[in-house]
């Protein structure tokens, strides 16, 4: 008799290999004559069953909850080892195994997914070398640039926590107290806030990555994927319609897309900077709320990826995956980016308490090379050989451990003796300082910018007008609507009276409006 898989059409057992004759039956006292039973505790079957489906469900992200995914490959189409030794991008065709999972921000797991509301991109590179991840949004810039608010950030954006529903008071409240935001509040409300798909929508690493070499030079990069579908977006009245009819739509097309060979393509291309230029740059080139203006760092090509698998089961492939900016293959390193430093402590955190300490042996976690890490070990659900009898500590003569060679030369900045030199992105050690960044003018320049550039683009100026005044005609509060109104006035004085006449026009029509959005 065969078992599990063996066989075409498999025999069922219990999840620990016992064959059974049926798989709907439990063990019962029978009543005489009746339709009754008293259900024993011998039956086991039952008993696992009962107890396995409640606990099915595992924690769902905070963030980025509700999501689509796919699997393909990245491919290197030009050279770039003048800034990088990366070994997975060091040679035009290699082909990288890749994971993918685009998700709306705030809502939940079982949320529509046809809302105005930044998309999480996250991928995941299986190279030689161990996972290089890249945790991205669809839009180029974010709301903060301190690490401290990103769980404010995120509160003010979920549900009230009196009312347990979505609440523009709440939303508005945090922005206007922190106006740092108001460029990515021009894209949240701009056409591309509500994408047709996730296809037709580019992803930005908003953190700065350093790109080195061997020999110790290094250039600051932030990494795009671009869409080779084209940039394509739902009207509002279109989102709530789909969200009320097709709350899967997002997710179901790519499937689709993937199913009828119809593989998105988006292509890696990354902007650079040398150390050298920091102090001429015209943008702090760490602030996650502002973008690199491509006439200064123009675009370079790297590669291409492409979604071709769908997963073969979702929750094993998709909701499992973990992504975090911590994981960086050589060639690739953090910046001085407070927010990227927060956010590779943060997303890992986060896989642990969601997956458990073991989370990246799972197979759709799991590095396709060899690990060995005979230190991180036990825990929960560790089922594999845990290293057997290695020594679990360092400095081990008993097995000792083989290193990579590091043949790093001294990086600009510092003497052969290690001794730091001035220079524009380092610090020297000192005392630590609590810091905030303040919001100056220079915020609402690349807003202002961005406002302008929709004047070129027929009917963007008023989508966006119409867009904001929508979620903003559910503020009751009229204070914060007034903050709001001269916040958005700082970007172009137009712009704020725009948004306050077809506000108040349809808070005094009773919220009658065209322009109703579908929110989270």
């Amino acid at each position: 008799m065969g078992l599990g898989h063996e066989t075409e059409t498999p025999y069922y057992t219990l999840a620990e290999g016992q064959p059974r004759s049926s798989n709907v039956t439990s063990e019962q006292l029978r009543t005489n004559g009746g339709g009754g039973g008293f259900v024993l505790l011998t039956s086991t079957q039952l008993l696992e069953t009962l107890a396995h489906f409640s606990r099915e469900r595992i924690p769902e992200r905070t963030v980025h909850a509700k999501a689509s995914g796919a699997r393909g490959y990245f491919e290197v189409t030009d050279d770039i080892s003048d800034l990088t030794d990366a070994e997975f991008l060091n040679t035009i065709g290699n082909n990288t195994e890749a994971l993918v999972r685009i998700a709306t921000t705030g809502p939940e797991r079982g949320s529509a997914d046809t809302v105005r509301d930044f998309r999480g991109f996250a991928v995941k590179l299986k190279t030689k070398e161990g996972n290089q991840d890249f945790v991205m949004n669809n839009q180029p810039v974010f709301f903060v640039r301190d690490p401290v608010k990103f769980p404010s950030l995120n509160r003010s954006h979920k549900r009230n926590a009196a009312t347990n529903s979505s609440d523009q008071d709440m939303f508005w409240d945090f922005h206007v107290h922190n106006q740092e935001s108001i460029h990515a509040l021009m894209f949240l409300f701009g056409d591309r806030g509500l994408p047709s798909s996730v296809r037709h929508t580019n992803a930005y690493t908003g953190n700065t990555y350093k790109l080195t070499k061997a020999d110790g030079t290094y250039h600051y990069a932030r990494i795009h994927f671009l869409t080779n579908q084209g940039i394509e977006y739902l009207s509002n009245a279109e989102g709530a319609r789909l969200a009320g009819t097709q709350p899967d739509w997002h997710m179901l097309d790519l499937q689709e897309a993937i199913k009828s060979r119809n593989y998105p393509s988006w292509n890696l291309c990354v902007q650079t900077i040398h150390p050298s230029a920091l102090s001429d740059a015209s943008i702090d080139v760490f602030d996650m709320t502002k973008v690199w203006p491509h006439q200064q760092y123009p675009l370079r090509k790297v590669g291409r990826l492409v979604l071709n698998r769908n997963p073969s089961n979702w929750f094993a492939e998709i909701e499992q995956a973990a992504f975090s900016p911590s994981n960086m293959v050589r060639g690739i390193e953090p910046s001085p980016d407070p927010m990227l430093q927060a956010r590779m402590f943060a997303y890992p955190d986060a896989a642990r308490y969601r997956l458990g300490i073991n989370y990246q042996f799972l197979p759709t976690n799991a590095a396709k090379c060899e690990v060995y890490c005979p230190t991180e070990r036990d825990g929960k659900m560790n089922f594999t050989s845990n290293y057997e009898g290695d020594p679990n500590y360092t400095g081990t003569g008993i097995k000792p451990l083989s290193f990579v060679a590091s043949d790093l030369k001294p990086a600009p900045g510092r003497s052969p003796g290690g001794n730091a030199v001035h220079t524009f992105d380092r610090t020297e050690a000192g005392v630590p300082v609590s810091f905030a960044s303040e919001v100056t003018d220079k915020d609402f320049e690349q807003a202002t910018a961005l406002w302008h550039l929709m004047g070129k683009q027929e009917g963007a100026q008023d989508r966006l007008v119409n867009n904001a005044s929508a979620h903003i005609s559910g503020v009751k509060t009229k204070w914060i609507r007034d903050k709001v109104y001269a916040m958005f006035g700082k970007v172009d004085k137009s712009l704020g009276e725009k948004i306050q006449a077809v506000t108040e026009k349809k808070i005094e029509h009773n919220h009658e409006h065209p322009h109703k959005t579908a929110w989270h």
